[in-house]
């Protein structure tokens, strides 16, 4: 499986903004952009050209770092997303939001995308009874999501859920349970990720 290996820290600076990237090491002193708020190496303190196309492709690489996804599997959401009714910045999102890793972030079964994607490819969890363990899965309607039975991974999930202050309106969790049910498609306005989609398209467009 092809992931991002790089400093997670710097990414959250490049962008100028926390990106959650490290889960509860973001909410303390500790954090990248708190002890540093500007870009990393040689020229990050230096006066930066604001073009068109610099914004936009910003904009570009902060959603593919929120969500943590690479440049190719990140065109391939947005073709696919291009081909579906509707608007495809909005299409985007959904798509990203749908993920399994995702999904176990909004439902507070982790703390950070890494984690849960290390959780799902152990094997830790289910969908509709059956393993899955492949983080970038898409999630649908009525979809059940559980922790598999006896994993030893369950105190790191219930440590998890102490950092959780709401779960999304298009998701259900039962947090002692372990359990979680897909209600339905997310909304625009569900979303909380830190992206102005409209700029991608315009990127993806020239």
């Amino acid at each position: 499986m092809a992931r991002d290996t790089g400093a997670q820290c710097k990414q959250c600076r490049r962008e100028g903004q926390k990106l959650f990237l490290k889960g509860e090491r973001c909410l303390t002193d500790k954090c990248g952009v708190e002890r540093r708020a500007y870009p990393p190496g040689d020229h990050g303190r230096g006066r930066q050209k604001q073009s068109e196309y610099r914004v936009q492709l910003r904009e570009k690489q902060k959603a593919r770092r929120y969500y943590g996804v690479l440049e190719k599997q990140f065109r391939i959401y947005y073709d696919k997303a291009s081909r579906q009714d509707g608007i495809t910045g909005e299409n985007l999102l959904a798509l990203l939001e749908s993920r399994l890793d995702n999904v176990l972030v909004r439902l507070g079964f982790a703390s950070s995308r890494r984690q849960a994607r290390q959780l799902i490819r152990h094997g830790h969890w289910q969908v509709n009874g059956r393993r899955v363990d492949i983080p970038s899965y898409q999630v649908r309607e009525g979809d059940i999501i559980s922790v598999k039975a006896n994993t030893p991974a369950e105190p790191i999930i219930r440590d998890a859920t102490e950092l959780t202050a709401q779960v999304p309106a298009w998701l259900q969790a039962d947090h002692d349970a372990l359990t979680a049910k897909v209600l339905r498609k997310p909304d625009r306005r569900e979303i909380a990720a830190p992206v102005q989609e409209q700029l991608i398209v315009e990127l993806y467009s020239k």
